[in-house]
């Protein structure tokens, strides 16, 4: 029998069909995961001028709330007398209660002047136009009106005076301002309070989380702070929070 003969290339192209080819691996299976990336951390600089302003800027914030507090009271103080002074308008305020109201109330304003002569309190004016009002009220034979007016009068001189006691209370340093009213304030962590605002202070002792605490003053990024037993220091700005 003959033999077939082939030429070389077709001996390399039969050799190459019948060589196994490998299996194509498995396609994936599909994961649904979360995928995390993890991104290189950067750290922020922030000079010491930014820091130092961003604190100031804290503790301003806590500053005007304090006043919207002090608002927010006096209003409350208004409504409980306008309540008043409603129930009062079916049966007509006498003339001699109106009367003893106004003279308590300008006993207060004249208590509030004498308190600080050199630097007159903010809440003075206010407290002179609620009497003046409650004057012209009275001689307008609206007692009702008047007595109401002498309310506001008694209050607003009741929160400087208040605020004036706060101030003569402490040891105020230079740059410290006083709250116009205690804040009403907690830790967020566990905190040490110094007997001064720095990390420089001696800490006097230290605050489990949550605890209550009234904020007084502050200065900087510092809170001058006291706390249900009546202790008092510095605590840090970023380490207490307003409390309901």
């Amino acid at each position: 029998m003959r033999c077939a003969r082939f030429s070389p290339l077709v001996i390399v192209l039969m050799g190459l069909a019948c060589a196994k080819v490998p299996p194509s691996p498995p396609a994936p299976a599909v994961v649904h995961d979360t995928v995390i990336q993890t991104v290189p951390r950067v750290d922020t600089v922030v000079d010491p001028e930014t820091r130092q302003r961003l604190t100031q800027m804290e503790a301003d914030l806590l500053s005007r709330e304090a006043r919207i507090q002090v608002l927010e009271e006096q209003l409350e103080d208004a409504q409980r007398e306008v309540v008043r002074a409603m129930a009062r308008s079916q049966t007509v305020a006498s003339r001699a209660e109106a009367a003893s109201a106004i003279a308590e109330a300008e006993l207060a304003v004249r208590t509030l002047r004498s308190a600080a002569v050199d630097d007159p309190p903010k809440e003075l004016p206010a407290a002179e136009r609620y009497l003046r009002m409650s004057n012209e009220a009275f001689d307008a034979a609206n007692y009702g009106g008047a007595l109401y007016l002498a309310a506001q009068t008694r209050s607003t001189t009741g929160q400087a005076m208040d605020r004036i006691r706060r101030q003569e209370a402490t040891d105020m340093r230079p740059g410290e301002t006083a709250f116009d009213v205690p804040l009403r304030l907690h830790t967020t962590t566990r905190a040490n309070v110094r007997d001064g605002p720095g990390l420089n202070f001696h800490v006097l002792f230290t605050l489990d989380p949550e605890s209550p605490v009234r904020g007084i003053s502050y200065i900087e990024g510092w809170v001058r702070i006291t706390d249900d037993s009546g202790r008092s220091g510095w605590i840090a700005r970023s380490l207490v929070e307003r409390r309901d």
